[in-house]
């Protein structure tokens, strides 16, 4: 998968990189049957967030993707394409992230979501289903902790490029 974005605002260096623990994640925009997407309040730290999350051991990052939009939004999803991979050079916490990033479209019912313990700590909300105009709008929110700035730009990029790509299912 190509990488589309480094996310690496203190410079770190692949010597320094090298020895930052690894997390790969799944994530990505997800229409439902009215064209609109799926974004996750994180009202503690004031930003939204798309859905995805870290692939466990053994996952397939598709599998791991169906499962966190199962986890955070209740939906099952088909996956209509690749978007490419952002790289995450978080050094407070001392981790690079690489996130594998897809659009996807809900599929079935909608069932109750399971968000985790720390999930809801941090001020997760039930998703919210807009146009794609109005989470882009939405993700000029001024997060107040470090992670959520990695997020907010990466999320922006996620949905501008859908948007310069066309598609809206």
């Amino acid at each position: 998968m190509n990488t589309i974005l480094k996310l690496n605002p203190d410079n770190i260096t692949d010597e320094v990189a090298a020895g930052l623990k690894k997390r790969f994640a799944a994530r990505g925009v997800v229409f439902d049957e009215n064209k609109n997407v799926a974004l996750l309040p994180v009202s503690t730290h004031n930003y939204y967030k798309l859905p995805g999350g870290g692939i466990e051991e053994g996952e397939d990052m598709i599998d791991a993707f169906r499962r966190e939009c199962l986890e955070e939004i209740g939906f099952d999803v088909e996956v209509i394409s690749e978007l490419g991979s952002v790289v995450e050079y978080r050094m407070e916490f001392g981790r690079v992230q690489t996130s594998y990033c897809f659009v996807g479209k809900t599929i079935g019912e909608r069932k109750e979501t399971a968000l985790t313990e720390h999930e809801m700590s941090q001020g997760f909300k039930e998703p919210m289903w807009v146009s794609i105009d109005e989470a882009l709008e939405l993700m000029k929110s001024q997060a107040n902790n470090y992670e959520g700035k990695f997020i907010i730009e990466r999320d922006t990029l996620l949905l501008q490029k859908v948007k310069e790509l066309g598609i809206d299912l």
